[in-house]
């Protein structure tokens, strides 16, 4: 008898991710505009890290 495995990835199928959350979070907290909060959003990470950098 031959039993197989399937692994799924399912974190970030729904919604936005971690990363995205962050920007956001970040971004809203120190501009208090959802339009830099979207923008930021949209570049996730790269704003996060240019956040931990630059602050």
């Amino acid at each position: 008898m031959e039993t197989s495995m399937t692994y799924t990835w399912t974190g970030a199928q729904y919604g936005i991710g971690f990363g995205t959350a962050l920007a956001i979070a970040i971004s809203y907290d120190n501009n208090h505009s959802i339009l830099w909060a979207i923008i930021h959003g949209f570049f996730n990470w790269l704003y996060v890290i240019y956040f931990a950098i630059a602050y």
